[in-house]
């Protein structure tokens, strides 16, 4: 049996004779420890419930009164079919080589590269952190359908992944790992950022919450479509793309291996998440307000200039601040459209048209000719 003090421990081999096995007969007893005799004994009743089974139609996203703990009949597929497919895209951040980027990052790269490289990491090691805070902590308890909870759990996980992945990358160049995670905290440019995510989960994860009052359930589901489609949907794609940059030039390849699976994750979380809330929408029959839509985005486009500009203050070669900014805009209008909703930034194009080929996997990866470490979901990203 396991050793719960040291459950890793071999388990022990117990020789059992005719005299041990008849010493080790079930004894059962009370709880003042008397043995009872089972044969006399009179037989336990339980109490009687009278439940009906679970209706699939009754399910709800959220303010469902089905049983929770009861996963089929699905009412959502799709989610499980989201589940499935992401436990064959499973990686780790030990699969890949590092040892080019070290000698990149000290031979290669010039000062307003590493500049560029050092804020990318320290903004995504916050941001996968409040992903998995949203999904985890303020979005899971509210969903009243399991094969909603059971992706979301492996959401969860994976944003636990990318946070590992990224301390991996800082440990492995040889960063300094205090000074590269407080920046978030000490520089303004990128605390912006946190902080509009911030307040966003803050407004939501409360124990008081109510989603069957009007203000609490538009406020919930803009927080959740802010989360899918602008945080994951945009920022993350647009905080890949600097390193994405270096990699077209033969730089830093061992990183951006590393985001192009995390990647892939993102676009299933942003994907999941935007159904989710469009989902929500039509079965509590909720009309958001299109200014407020309006203003979400162009907060979001904000605060990404203000961070373009700080990390890109002086341009790296083939990428800039406008590509930076422009890329977001495009990428904004599709999450819009996904969600129904009107583009926020109408006309724009996509200012790296390279981007979308370079953040795919080739689908002959094979690292060090050994272990293929493609998905096998896809070959290829689509965010349409």
């Amino acid at each position: 049996m396991l050793d719960w003090d040291d459950p890793f421990a071999a388990p022990a081999v117990k020789e059992e004779t005719d005299e041990s096995a008849a010493n080790d007969a079930p004894n059962v007893a009370n709880v003042t420890g008397v043995p009872i005799d089972t044969a006399s004994a009179p037989a336990m009743s339980l109490p009687q419930a009278n439940i009906a089974p679970v209706n699939p139609d009754d399910k709800r996203v959220i303010n469902g009164m089905t049983d929770i703990n009861q996963l089929a009949p699905f009412k959502y597929p799709w989610a499980w079919t989201y589940f499935l497919n992401a436990n064959k895209n499973h990686w780790t951040p030990l699969d890949i080589n590092m040892a080019q980027d070290v000698h990149d990052y000290r031979h290669k790269l010039t000062l307003e590269e590493r500049h560029v490289y050092e804020n990318v990491l320290s903004y995504l090691t916050t941001s996968d952190i409040l992903a998995m805070r949203n999904i985890g902590l303020a979005v899971m308890e509210k969903m009243s359908a399991p094969e909603l909870q059971i992706y979301q759990a492996r959401q969860v996980y994976e944003e636990a992944l990318h946070t590992w992945t990224y301390q991996h990358c800082i440990e492995t160049i040889g960063l300094d790992q205090s000074e590269i995670y407080n920046r978030y905290r000490v520089v303004p440019e990128i605390n912006q950022k946190i902080q509009l995510a911030n307040n966003r989960l803050n407004s939501i994860m409360r124990s008081d919450i109510d989603l069957t009052d009007p203000d609490e359930l538009e406020n919930f589901v803009m927080a959740y479509a802010f989360f899918a489609a602008i945080f994951e949907g945009c920022w993350f794609y647009n905080g890949f793309s600097p390193i994405f940059a270096l990699q077209r030039r033969g730089l830093m390849k061992g990183t951006s291996e590393q985001l192009q699976y995390i990647m892939r994750d993102e676009v299933m979380h942003a994907s999941f998440g935007i159904r989710v809330v469009k989902q929500i929408i039509k079965e509590e029959n909720l009309v958001l307000d299109p200014a407020k839509i309006q203003a979400m985005f162009e907060e979001a486009e904000e605060a990404e200039k203000i961070y373009a500009s700080y990390i890109l203050r002086d341009p790296i070669l083939g990428y800039s601040k406008e590509d930076h900014l422009g890329q977001f805009r495009f990428i904004a209008n599709r999450r819009a459209k996904q969600l129904g909703f009107e583009e926020p930034f109408p006309g724009v194009e996509a200012a790296l048209p390279w981007l979308d080929e370079q953040a795919n996997m080739k689908k002959e990866k094979n690292f060090f000719e050994t272990k293929v470490t493609e998905y096998q979901t896809g070959g290829a990203l689509n965010w349409d």
